[in-house]
């Protein structure tokens, strides 16, 4: 059950970010759903694909279209008070990669993968909804970027599988990798922590 209301706010912070950018980027509503649905169930799409559970987790569960209808309704009819909060989807995106970082792990662990496949597969859970957002946005995905992102969420990974060894209770561990994964993408975005750049290194 707790891993069930994970995956539908990860869902709703995902499609209300990828609403966000296609109101940017001036679409037509059907533009809109689209972009919302793909930042929603992108990544999860990618990760069911590869682990070879098809049909993939969305097309067995009408809730995921229905809550992405809602959040993206939503955020169109609240768009104006969205406009006026600053960070609105970065925030939104920042949620929605920590809820998917441990979605994306439990569904490696139920399967029985070893723990770094795991964690690889939470990262793309996470990051590949906003990949592909990105592209059909013509923007430059920000997992390609200098920005701390991915690494956030191999450090939330890292961290929930350290405490499975110290700690028995499974939703304290989700809590506790969430919060890493947010509270390293805060931190790196409010000090402007990067990775170095290559573009660096060559032109020295």
């Amino acid at each position: 059950m707790f891993i069930q209301v994970i995956d539908i706010l990860g869902t709703i912070a995902f499609a209300i970010s990828g609403v966000l950018v296609a109101m940017s980027k001036r679409m037509d509503p059907f533009g809109v759903f689209i972009i919302a649905f793909v930042t929603a169930v992108g990544g999860g799409t990618l990760r069911d694909l590869l682990i070879g559970s098809t049909p993939v987790f969305w097309m067995t569960d009408m809730t995921f279209i229905y809550v992405i209808a809602a959040a993206a309704l939503v955020a169109v009819i609240f768009r104006n008070q969205l406009k006026h909060l600053r960070r609105s989807l970065f925030l939104f995106d920042t949620i929605g990669i920590g809820l998917y970082t441990i979605i994306g792990i439990e569904k490696g662990l139920n399967i029985g993968l070893n723990p770094i496949i795991c964690i690889a597969l939470g990262t793309i859970t996470a990051c590949f909804g906003g990949v592909i957002r990105d592209i059909l946005c013509n923007e430059i995905p920000v997992i390609f970027r200098k920005e701390i992102y991915a690494t956030a969420c191999i450090f939330g990974g890292v961290t929930y599988f350290v405490l499975r060894e110290f700690i028995g209770d499974e939703n304290l561990i989700f809590v506790i990798a969430l919060t890493v994964v947010i509270t390293i993408r805060l931190l790196a975005v409010i000090f402007k922590i990067s990775l170095p750049s290559l573009y660096k290194f060559e032109s020295q």
